[in-house]
């Protein structure tokens, strides 16, 4: 079948019967779900080592992209939690103009697996290591956001694990009382917040009517920031705060420019790029089949996930021309906007044009924002990001699902998670041989009864074949070929390959070494009821037509069996 460029953004068909009524709930799901990314974006860029702009408009620029170029109805994008490490080694060991170039090269080499339609590769990724860098990444996040939640004073935390607990450690004298106050003061909304509404709380009890609905939509994140923030300033607390480290956020939209581009520097950031691109495909693809899953809107439809990774790559491609960090789906924002009513990607255009405007209107007001709260709200979501509860599960799993799940966290927490899939990856090949060799077996059996009393003089060795014959498995031929070494001289050795579903070149040279042991005893060789695959491999190869042919030359006292 030829190959066709197929690029039809999921907007297109969304908008097909489009109603008022649809409007106005992707308006609201779009506005809330801005109110909940202003946040987020900043802390994550704050936490990734770049200014809270660098955040605040790869959400807008990117948010924007998605929704409008993407695959899927209601997916968010922008900033990740899963970033931060990454982007943080990058800039540090690369530099801030590198990590636009990695982030503009990560979007091209997006835009062609989608192009090629290579998205559902993605899912070739076991599940184990993606638990396994998912709970890495949490537990790095977290550990990056010790020193502003404890208000240390540590100009800057180096990239690597040890590095970072050694500098914590050495620093926790000059820890800040208040910034651990509000930072455990934000842990504490964000935890009881969302709880407080839910049906059967004292609070619905007490007070139920049309101002706590109001109040119980009013995101947590924005709940603890606006207090937390209102509070350290009444109080005149001594902390840090993102006027005191960045001196404030502009309020103009950040101006068009082109990163110092070199091939030669292109040549040294392939891991990185590499890196971002497979974290980005990886992130936004699992955020769009949890959207899938959590669906219940009769308008909408799966993922499109060559569409998908398009989109994000024209966005990771824009966003650094504008100063910005990596772009990818984000699962809390795209349940949120999900869980607020979205229908169709107009919410995640109309999210992004929202926190436009916040940023344009309010930008002074950020100035005041302590960099305690955001560390708590970033230590909330790496709770929410790490699925802990499969390390308690792991008992009920084999020790390769243990193997590829643990390694793959340590490997991330201590190396990083270039390593980690790296790593992970080829152990999950190697093991999957190991299991795949594993079930194929050749199991000696009784030999079948001459048609005819006296029909063949000749001794009779048989074997039935299981499973896939292929290189990790060729080893179990030996028994065969040496059980015919050491047999009696004009042998007729008989293979039952029904159970036989694949073979591969590897596991032909060992039917042929079975062929020549044969040969070499003066005996016929009968391979019977071959499956579709092998059947086709053997006959392509010749292997049919040597064994017919080697057959037909042996002296024997009947006519020879061929291969099937």
């Amino acid at each position: 079948m030829a190959w066709s460029f197929a690029f039809r953004p999921r907007i297109l068909d969304a908008l097909r019967g489009y109603t008022r009524t649809r409007a106005l709930t992707d308006i609201g799901a779009g506005a809330t779900v801005g109110i909940v990314a202003l946040p987020l974006a900043m802390a994550f860029a704050i936490a990734s080592g770049l200014k809270p702009e660098a955040g605040l408009w790869t959400a807008i620029i990117g948010g924007f992209l998605v929704s409008l170029l993407g695959g899927t109805n209601v997916q968010i994008g922008g900033p990740a939690g899963a970033f931060i490490v990454i982007v943080y080694g990058i800039v540090e060991r690369y530099g801030l103009a590198n990590l636009l170039i990695s982030t503009a090269c990560a979007g091209v080499l997006l835009f062609l697996l989608g192009l090629f339609k290579l998205g559902n590769l993605v899912r070739f990724v076991p599940v184990s290591i993606v638990i396994g860098f998912t709970n890495g990444i949490a537990v790095l996040i977290a550990l990056s956001q010790l020193k502003d939640w404890l208000g240390l004073d540590i100009a800057k935390m180096p990239g690597n694990f040890f590095s970072q607990v050694h500098t914590l450690v050495q620093h926790i004298h000059t820890l800040n009382p208040y910034a651990l106050g509000l930072g455990v003061a934000c842990l504490a909304v964000l935890f009881v917040w969302p709880r407080l509404f839910l049906k059967g709380s004292p609070v619905l009890r007490v007070a139920e009517g049309h101002t706590v609905r109001v109040f119980a939509r009013v995101p947590a994140p924005v709940v603890a920031l606006v207090t937390l923030t209102a509070l350290a300033q009444w109080l005149d607390m001594p902390v840090a705060t993102i006027g005191s480290q960045f001196g404030g956020i502009p309020q103009q939209p950040p101006a068009f420019a082109l990163p110092d581009f070199s091939w030669d520097t292109v040549r040294l950031l392939v891991t990185p790029t590499l890196t971002i691109a497979l974290l980005g495909a990886i992130e936004s693809l699992l955020c769009a089949r949890v959207a899938d899953q959590l669906a219940t809107d009769p308008h909408y439809r799966k993922h499109d996930p060559n569409q998908e990774l398009m989109a994000q790559g024209v966005a990771n491609f824009v966003v650094p021309f504008f100063g910005g960090m990596p772009v990818t789906g984000t699962i809390a924002r795209t349940v949120t906007n999900l869980r607020a009513g979205a229908t169709t990607p107009i919410a995640g255009m109309v999210h992004a044009l929202a926190l436009a405007l916040i940023v344009l209107v309010a930008a002074p007001l950020a100035l005041h924002i302590p960099l305690a709260v955001l560390a708590g709200i970033l230590l909330f979501v790496a709770w929410n990001m790490g699925e802990w509860h499969e390390f308690v599960r792991l008992k009920h799993f084999s020790n390769h699902y243990r193997l590829l799940m643990v390694g793959t966290f340590l490997l991330t927490v201590v190396f990083d998670l270039t390593v980690a899939v790296e790593v992970g990856l080829v152990l999950a090949c190697v093991l999957f041989v190991r299991r795949m060799s594993a079930l194929f077996r050749a199991d000696p059996v009784a030999p079948a009864a001459p048609a005819a009393e006296g029909a063949s003089a000749r001794p009779r060795l048989a074997w039935q074949l299981h499973g896939a014959l292929f290189f990790g498995a060729a080893a179990k031929i030996d028994p065969i070929v040496q059980a015919i070494e050491a047999g009696p001289a004009g042998v007729q050795v008989e293979l039952d390959a029904s159970g036989l579903f694949a073979l591969d070149t590897t596991g032909l040279d060992g039917l042929e070494q079975i062929l020549k042991a044969v040969g070499q005893r003066g005996g016929l060789l009968c391979v019977s009821n071959p499956q579709e695959q092998p059947r086709s491999l053997m006959e392509r190869s010749g292997f049919s037509a040597r064994v017919q042919a080697q057959n037909a030359a042996q002296p024997a006292p009947t006519s020879a069996t061929t291969a099937g």
